[in-house]
């Protein structure tokens, strides 16, 4: 299984990953915040590191973390993607599952429900869905091209079609697709419906648009409730359509609804995607930024379509209170007229809903202006209050370094002097500084201390700088370090964590021993998390020549190891000859000064095959 399931791929589906140098990809993590990449995939060794939060090992671990799944269910989901069969031998145990369906029958579930609401769609009682869509622009090939289908009016006609394919009520509920009253009924019923997918293609959810008058549901639109595979805070519809495109140009659109993504993946902006039944929230920005790869050295650009009505521009505060989440610049489209990227196509057609993303203005100068368009400006109290609002919005942003180019954004808008804005701006600040104070210092989204860890030295401190190499070279190159690391021993590591590896290769049968999985299988030895993330840091990590583990950078590098470990011999050696008198313990001394000349002649002979590989 591990030959088969290529890291790379399984972590580009979550992941944009972009090369690194010495064969390794790089990205932004998926398990914590950061503005720079620091996550790391090599390919060659299957094994991941990020260098920010310490998460790596293979590609297991990477499926379990960020799924939620247990082993065996991480196993299975590979086996199910590379097609491989899998065989328990008699006897054996069956390790312990999560309670409820495997994940992998709540997306069957899923695929088996997209076929049949599809099907559905050409039915005579889906005439009124079909004219919707053609009302919209959006022919039978387009309906088919998205996955577009219709929940029959029936209560039980999808509970029916799922229990005749083998799934138990169940698995149908665990997925949301049936609900239970006084028996088990159809979530969605007389209803247009939108396949959500993750970011790997999977149906996971749906969202049911309403189009019969005589609807008991007065919500125009439903989506499937959270469960094990959908949630909607990280959900995003279209991500499986724009994510490729997302990366290669740095950009993302965000529309309101499913129509819209449709209307702009069709007129050319293959970028476009949705929330579904949700605002545009912290956890939404983690995805993009994800897939944008967003990050300092490839700034990219994320656009929010609006309504221009009020609940447009409340929409647009709410996104501006989370544009910190973002390095790239944000920018809002608004039509003036008033129509969103679905009507535009159907009336001025796809040029337009080009042009309309084209025209982005920048997100903060559309909310200021919303802000300060409320107050007369030729009055001198207006011109006070519209500082004093905008002020507040400014003061409520995390970074802080916007803070000045707003300030001074909003002086020029208002029509007053830089220093009044800036004063505002710092006035505001002080109120939201006291207002947390008064609360006991407690600020809301404040991450939990962790509890403190052993004590141990940095393992990027110069001081290790060799030990680390010479490690780094045994992970990734074995076979190149397998001679010449011979004499290597686990004295030759000061720093604990560094010991603790270099015993774990000794324990698998030294360099020479490697194989394909080998720095996985040396991952795998250990329970130490610290000694873990040691571990896929080092095989991640890319080799400081540009030759690569050539003969005379391995010598070099572990003949001035060794040269190190001599050193400290020598230095103990002396100055146990300070301390001892050479006349009252002469024997001792000798034996003593006999020793240092020796380990002063092979400290040379170290240094000598050191400069002869460099």
């Amino acid at each position: 299984m591990r030959e088969k399931a290529r890291i790379d791929e399984v972590v580009s589906d979550y992941v944009t990953l972009r090369p690194a140098g010495g064969g390794s990809l790089k990205g932004l993590c998926p398990f914590h915040d950061e503005k720079s990449p620091s996550f790391n995939v090599n390919p060659q060794r299957q094994v991941f590191h990020c260098f920010g939060c310490q998460e790596g090992g293979n590609v297991f671990n990477f499926l379990m973390k960020i799924d939620g799944l247990g082993f065996a269910e991480a196993v299975e989901r590979l086996a199910d993607r590379y097609a491989v069969t899998l065989r328990r031998e008699e006897g054996d145990a069956r390790p312990e599952r999560p309670r409820g369906p495997q994940r992998a029958r709540l997306v069957e579930a899923h695929r088996v429900a997209q076929e049949f609401y599809a099907d559905a769609l050409g039915t005579p009682d889906a005439l009124v869905a079909r004219q919707f869509l053609g009302e919209r622009g959006f022919d039978q090939d387009i309906a088919e091209q998205f996955g577009i289908g219709f929940a029959p009016r029936s209560g039980e006609a999808l509970l029916k079609h799922l229990r005749q394919k083998g799934f138990s009520d169940e698995e149908t509920v665990a997925a949301g697709l049936v609900a239970i009253g006084h028996s088990p009924y159809d979530r969605f019923r007389g209803r247009l419906l939108w396949p959500i997918r993750d970011a790997g293609g999977d149906t996971i959810g749906f969202g049911a648009r309403r189009i019969f008058d005589d609807d008991r549901i007065d919500a125009k639109y439903l989506n499937t409730p959270e469960t094990a595979i959908y949630k909607k805070s990280q959900v995003l519809y279209g991500i499986d359509l724009a994510r490729r495109e997302m990366a290669r140009t740095s950009k993302a659109v965000v529309v309101e609804g499913y129509t819209d993504v449709m209307a702009c993946h069709l007129s050319g902006v293959g970028t476009a995607v949705a929330t579904c039944g949700t605002a545009f929230g912290d956890d939404h920005a983690r995805v993009l930024r994800r897939f944008l790869n967003d990050h300092a050295e490839f700034p990219g650009e994320v656009i929010f379509t609006f309504d221009g009505d009020a609940a447009g521009q409340k929409a647009a505060l709410r996104a501006f209170s989370g544009d910190q989440n973002f390095v790239s610049q944000t920018y809002v489209a608004v039509e003036p007229t008033g129509l969103d990227p679905c009507e535009l196509r159907m009336q001025q057609g796809d040029a337009a809903v080009r042009e309309l993303i084209a025209r982005r203005r920048p997100l903060y100068r559309f909310v200021l202006d919303n802000v300060v368009s409320k107050y007369d400006l030729d009055r001198a109290d207006g011109r006070v209050d519209a500082v004093r609002e905008a002020a507040r919005l400014v003061s409520s942003i995390r970074d802080r370094s916007k803070v000045e180019a707003f300030a001074r954004e909003i002086a020029g808008m208002v029509g007053v002097d830089v220093e009044q804005a800036r004063a505002e701006v710092n006035r505001a600040e002080g109120r939201s500084v006291r207002d947390v104070r008064g609360s006991g210092g407690r600020q809301e989204g404040r991450a939990t201390e962790r509890p403190p860890q052993q004590q141990l030295p940095d393992l990027r401190d110069p001081r290790f700088a060799l030990e680390r190499e010479a490690l780094k070279l045994t992970i990734q190159e074995p076979a190149a370090v397998a001679r010449v690391a011979r004499d290597v021993g686990a004295n030759d590591f000061t720093h604990p964590t560094y010991r603790t590896v270099w015993e774990l290769v000794e324990q698998a049968g030294g360099p020479a021993a490697a194989d394909a999985g080998w720095a996985a299988r040396l991952r795998d030895r250990t329970t130490d998390p610290q000694v873990a993330a040691a571990l896929s840091a080092l095989a991640v990590e890319p080799l400081p020549s540009r030759k690569g583990a050539d003969e005379a950078f391995v010598a070099n590098t572990v003949y001035r190891l060794q040269e190190l470990t001599a050193q400290r011999r020598i230095a103990t050696l002396k100055s146990r000859l300070q301390r001892t008198n050479p006349v009252e313990h002469a024997a001792d001394y000798n034996k003593m000064f006999g020793e240092l000349t020796a380990l002063e002649q092979h400290r040379r002979q170290l240094r000598d095959l050191a400069l002869g590989a460099s």
